[in-house]
């Protein structure tokens, strides 16, 4: 009687085996999938939010590095043609420096030329003057006799021929 007892299938006992799952499963169901179901809906839409974060900052780091680059390049960019500008301006006050430069020693040259000129005439007519009254003592002396001006300047001007 031992072992037969304790395998007696009875269809009676099968209903409420069957009635006893059935309800332990609407309880389950019930009171422990409902909250985990929630709790792991839950859960999925904080990671879809943290994806969705980080998808954004990643973007905007994207972004932000596209514009720093662009930044960057302009500032480049900028740098260079300062550098370019105040390069031709150098260049062009140079040309300008020596241009001025050349006209100054073109003009004292000029002024250094006249200056000799005239410095020359006026050697000249003070030889004229010396060579004149040493020509008009000489005449006087050789001649012994007063000369007048009029002979004394043609005297002058055809010694100055002959010399000069």
């Amino acid at each position: 009687m031992g072992f037969e007892s304790f395998v007696y299938i009875n269809g009676w006992n099968i209903f409420v085996t069957m009635c006893n799952t059935l309800i332990t499963f609407l309880i389950i169901k019930k009171f422990l999938f409902g909250p985990v179901r929630k709790m792991l809906a839950a859960r999925e839409e904080e990671v879809q939010a943290m994806y969705a974060n980080a998808e954004q900052a990643q973007t905007e780091a994207e972004n932000l590095r596209t514009e720093y680059t662009t930044r960057l390049s302009k500032a480049k960019e900028e740098a260079a043609e300062i550098v370019g500008s105040a390069t031709r301006r150098a260049t062009v006050r140079s040309e300008e420096i020596l241009k001025e430069s050349s006209q100054q020693a073109a003009a004292m040259m000029k002024k250094a030329e006249n200056t000799i000129e005239q410095e020359r005439k006026k050697a000249m007519n003070e030889l004229k003057d010396e060579v004149a009254s040493l020509s008009v003592m000489i005449a006087s002396k050789v001649v012994e006799r007063d000369v007048k001006q009029a002979d004394h300047d043609r005297f002058i001007e055809e010694f100055i021929d002959k010399v000069g």
